[in-house]
């Protein structure tokens, strides 16, 4: 099976799906941040491994207990997926934590002070049709 192909590409989203529904309603440890979304999933053509990145708002250190109760509540959500989900096999589930959110909203910060500053910093010019 390739990796783009249309079955692969659904395959993945009803994991995502499937795994956000999990990790917000059945996973009870509370190192999880109620604050986690799961961005992307990529199960491998084979059905064998799967990599699911996540968003978690919040600092470093809310970042890392996420990740660690989420590692151990691998087995829980590799067996309610294979419950849930009718495939040949159920992935290894490996989780990582995607940063493109938080990037996302440093860079839009980032421009609206540029923006605020070019503002502040802006005399008009009569000679090219500005108004004083």
């Amino acid at each position: 099976m390739r990796k783009n192909s249309v079955k692969m590409i659904r395959i993945n989203r009803e994991f995502q799906r499937e795994l956000s529904t999990l990790i917000t309603m059945e996973v009870k440890d509370p190192r999880i941040s109620p604050m986690t979304s799961v961005v992307s999933v990529d199960v491998a053509p084979d059905l064998k491994t799967s990599k699911i990145y996540v968003s978690v708002l919040g600092d470093e250190q809310k970042q890392k207990d996420t990740l660690a109760g989420l590692r151990s509540a691998a087995p829980f959500l590799r067996s309610q997926l294979a419950h849930n989900l009718n495939l040949r096999n159920t992935p290894e589930l490996t989780f990582v934590i995607d940063q493109s959110i938080e990037y996302g909203v440093n860079m839009s910060h980032m421009i609206e002070e540029v923006i605020q500053q070019d503002e502040a910093n802006y005399v008009p010019d009569p000679e090219h049709g500005d108004e004083v």
